[in-house]
């Protein structure tokens, strides 16, 4: 079955719904798919930290909660990892995209130690804010091969903890990780990294409310192969221009964008939008993207995966 096949119940996905990614229009034109110019600006969180097990963290989330919630800590809230045992989901607070941003004293906020069972790390943490229950909902990985999800009111608290994409629904797939979810056209998309045949490619699958009923595409929504790569990783959807793209990083260190169109039909890869600077130690992945103040920023791991940093750029 192609994908158009398999997208004909989600094709009606609008690119106007994935909130926050959106450019003005001041910054259009700089990149492919007129993504703008990002400079490094600081590393996102101060230090000491609260929670360090490993000396490493991946995979920033960063969302505004000030219109969402009272009583938050900060106007925005950083969600990071350490990928390596045991892993464990923090969070961290600021008052301004711009950072930097004091973390959490009561890290992790979720551990290896789950209500069902226990598993060696939890890692990669991505939080959508979910309108109609106002909750937000948090997706992570642990193990590799487990994307699961947890509930929360206030973005600190989650409870509930459920799998929703293991191997075994995407025959052929060694791990399911690395996920981001999006609302997106009325429906929730997730953009993931599969590995397949020993390379990372990226997947997607879609859900009527971003807690059940997932259905997973059986095929890649994008490979490296046009990027002249191995593997790529870190996904992230961006909408722009009347359509929709995934930005991610390759096994160069670079990150690039490619089109995939409203319906998830299509694979028109553009080419890098971010290369590492001189401070990102010669990677940068795992973009999150924000807007402060009519400024927009991007969160972002630097350097070799198992000893990154969270890194805060912002736009020209």
């Amino acid at each position: 079955m192609d994908r158009r096949s398999l997208l004909r119940g989600a094709a009606a996905l609008g690119a106007a719904g994935v909130a926050g990614l959106s450019a003005p229009r001041a910054a259009q034109a700089a990149g492919p798919a007129g993504m703008p110019t990002y400079t490094y600006l600081r590393d996102a969180l101060k230090l000491p930290l609260s929670y360090n097990p490993t000396g490493e963290f991946i995979f920033p989330c960063v969302r505004g909660v000030y219109d969402k919630i009272s009583g938050a800590r900060g106007r925005y809230y950083l969600y990071y990892a350490p990928h390596e045992k045991p892993g464990g989901i923090c969070v961290a607070w600021a008052d301004s995209l711009a950072g930097p941003f004091t973390s959490n004293p009561g890290n992790p906020i979720i551990d290896n130690v789950l209500p069902t069972t226990t598993v060696s790390h939890v890692s990669s943490p991505h939080v959508t804010w979910d309108a109609a229950t106002r909750q937000f909902f948090l997706y992570y990985h642990g193990e590799n091969t487990t994307t699961r999800v947890a509930r929360s009111a206030d973005g600190i608290n989650f409870r509930d903890e459920t799998p929703i994409l293991s191997t075994r629904l995407v025959p052929g797939l060694t791990e399911t990780s690395y996920a981001r979810v999006f609302a997106h056209g009325g429906r929730y998309v997730m953009v993931y990294m599969g590995v397949l045949s020993g390379r990372r490619r990226i997947y997607h699958g879609w859900s009527p409310n971003g807690w059940d009923q997932w259905q997973f595409a059986q095929t890649p929504l994008v490979n490296p192969e046009p990027d002249g790569l191995t593997d790529i990783s870190g996904p992230s959807l961006v909408a722009r221009n009347g359509t929709t793209y995934v930005a991610y990083h390759g096994n160069d260190g670079k990150m690039r964008i490619t089109e995939v169109g409203n319906a998830f039909d299509r694979e028109n890869h553009l080419g890098v939008f971010y290369s590492p600077a001189a401070s990102d130690n010669g990677r940068a992945a795992a973009p999150s993207f924000g807007t402060d103040g009519g400024v927009q920023y991007m969160f972002y791991e630097a350097g070799p995966r198992l000893s990154a940093r969270i890194c805060i750029a912002r736009a020209a």
